[in-house]
């Protein structure tokens, strides 16, 4: 699968974050599942998230180095397989290297159908992985400090508050942590509108807050008027992409009257 990215630049914001999330997965494990739909959850509530599914065992290229460096919050996804992939320890110890810099990015563990002491400690379904790669580097001094390196990032990601997710609602979890995010987000001030750099769109985003008037508990309508290809929809997106976040349910209906020709409204 090839990347998958949302860019961010926004004035107002840490000028060294290029994108808001890094997801970090063994795909065989999660990437059609729960890591697929973590990221549908994050791009629809406007989060810029960087998904690379494109992997060569032991060999991360520069661009993704460079992605986990300019992400504000890296979310490691751990699976079953996960240590089975020197791909993903080696993408963790980069990782939890960034987080411990100045103003360094937040990492929250996610372990997907797994203990976390398992992935504390090395033990359970990362206990044969981790056999395997002694055994393979007895006799490599460089190799085994590489192992060591290993070991103390899974230590120090799973000693950090995360997400334990077993039997439960997937789609609730999911949307926990979207939220988890999108909050931290907005107390910074943070637009989550991917349409944020649209020529001339922040002096109607302010002529549209203005009259929602959010504060009060009530019912709001507000009509967009224009000619075709003006850009209404647009300013309507960028709008809802920058004050859903408040809301418990939110939902974007686009083309309403052409598409609910075609389906009946099924969206709804």
């Amino acid at each position: 699968m090839a990347s998958s990215s949302s860019f961010a630049n926004n004035s107002q914001y840490h000028t060294r974050w290029k994108y808001v999330v890094f997801i970090s997965f063994i795909g065989e494990d999660t990437h059609k599942t729960f890591t697929g739909h973590l990221y549908e959850g994050l791009k629809n509530q406007g989060i810029f998230t960087f998904l690379d599914d494109n992997r060569i065992e032991d060999s991360i290229p520069e661009e993704r180095l460079k992605a986990i460096e300019v992400s504000q919050f890296a979310l490691v996804v751990f699976s079953k397989n996960f240590a089975t992939s020197r791909w993903c320890l080696n993408e963790l110890v980069k990782i939890m290297e960034c987080s411990l810099k100045e103003n360094g990015q937040t990492v929250i563990p996610i372990f997907y159908d797994v203990d976390p002491s398992h992935v504390r400690n090395q033990t359970g379904d990362f206990e044969k992985s981790f056999d395997e790669y002694e055994l393979k580097y007895k006799d490599d001094v460089e190799g085994m400090q590489k192992v060591q390196r290993w070991r103390t990032s899974l230590t120090a990601a799973a000693n950090l508050k995360g997400h334990d997710i077993h039997d439960g609602n997937e789609s609730e979890e999911i949307q926990q942590i979207v939220d988890q995010i999108s909050s931290k987000l907005c107390k910074s001030g943070y637009s989550l509108s991917s349409l944020q750099d649209v020529v001339g769109i922040n002096a109607h985003l302010e002529k549209l807050k203005s009259r929602f008037q959010i504060e009060i508990s009530d019912v709001r309508m507000i009509g967009i008027w224009g000619i075709g290809g003006v850009g209404k929809t647009t300013i309507a997106r960028a709008i809802f992409d920058t004050l859903s976040y408040r809301f418990k349910a939110a939902c974007f209906l686009a083309d309403v009257k052409e598409n609910g020709k075609k389906n009946q409204l099924h969206s709804l």
